[in-house]
């Protein structure tokens, strides 16, 4: 297993009241439940979410990575939300604590339940923060939803545009990579998930690298919550969506953040493709960092994050 997770480093990745008896204005609306902790989106879906901060703060969503759930955004939630932000971060569906539907495992569901959650909290002025498959949940959600609540746009290690080799994406990943992450996660996806997390996706098989254990265990503990069906799905989802034409459609100021030593999603063909495409962008490099820079980088990441916000 430690081979076939070196053999294909490079290619993945990737309000608080009770109101279920209210009814939204107009039909035409999407139909939604909201209590404290969930929201049950039109097909059924339950989504977890958190909500933390004033709630007249400043709103700052966060969008998680495969396979993982919005505990994997603590660091920065709860620095944001000292600083003033109000922070919501969901779980995606079929991971964390949101319910496991067996289809829908998809960017267009993935978008259209961000937009659920926007929706259902009715948040204006949105600064949408994505990391790595996150990041394209972002890029979806502007494709298919636009700008009208959002005020900013944020994508951290992210899989945007394409991770996929493909004529037009010749830089890309083979199929194959993928391919064999898929057929890992079948054969025991436990210690898939172990393997990507004390080695490539934390860079803890740098030399000299100051491995976490913790860091670790908590990697697996977010992915085994997921489903299985959900998690195999969304390799597809992560690695053969193309963003492309949702970045041309960016409107807002964006920040673009990655680790130049990100083994999952590689530097070139993402953080700096995306740079071109979206008119006005930032750009954020940082030296040595690996994939999972909201953890091993969160200090100066938080920094640059409430740079941007204050902008």
């Amino acid at each position: 297993m430690s081979k076939l997770i070196r053999n294909t480093a490079t290619g993945i990745m990737a309000a608080a009241s009770l109101s279920t008896g209210a009814s939204l204005a107009s039909t035409e609306q999407l139909s939604l439940q909201r209590t404290a902790t969930h929201i049950t989106t039109r097909d059924g879906v339950q989504l977890y979410y958190k909500d933390w901060g004033p709630r007249n703060g400043p709103v700052v969503t966060l969008s998680h990575g495969w396979p993982l759930s919005s505990d994997s955004w603590e660091s920065q939630m709860i620095f944001l939300a000292e600083q003033g932000y109000r922070v919501v971060a969901h779980d995606r569906r079929g991971h964390g604590r949101s319910s496991q539907p067996w289809d829908g495992n998809d960017m267009d569901h993935y978008a259209d339940d961000l937009a659920a959650v926007i929706e259902a909290l009715d948040l204006r002025d949105v600064t949408l923060v994505g990391f790595s498959t996150g990041g394209g949940e972002v890029a979806r959600y502007i494709g298919r939803h636009g700008t009208s609540r959002v005020k900013k746009a944020v994508l951290i290690g992210a899989v945007t545009p394409l991770m996929l080799k493909t004529p037009d994406n010749p830089t890309g990943n083979p199929i194959e990579v993928y391919d064999e992450i898929r057929q890992a996660a079948l054969e025991n996806r436990s210690q898939l998930y172990l393997d990507i997390a004390s080695g490539p996706f934390f860079g803890f098989n740098r030399p000299g690298a100051k491995v976490s254990q913790g860091l670790i265990d908590s990697f697996w503990a977010q992915g085994m919550q997921g489903g299985h069906k959900n998690t195999f799905d969304s390799i597809k989802a992560f690695s053969e969506t193309d963003f492309r034409e949702d970045l041309k459609k960016f409107d807002v100021p964006t920040l673009i953040v990655h680790g130049d030593d990100d083994q999952l999603v590689p530097v070139d063909n993402n953080a700096r493709a995306a740079h071109k495409l979206i008119e006005g962008s930032q750009l954020i490099i940082y030296a040595g960092g690996p994939h999972g820079i909201t953890d091993t980088h969160k200090d100066r990441l938080n920094q640059d994050l409430l740079e941007f916000l204050r902008q």
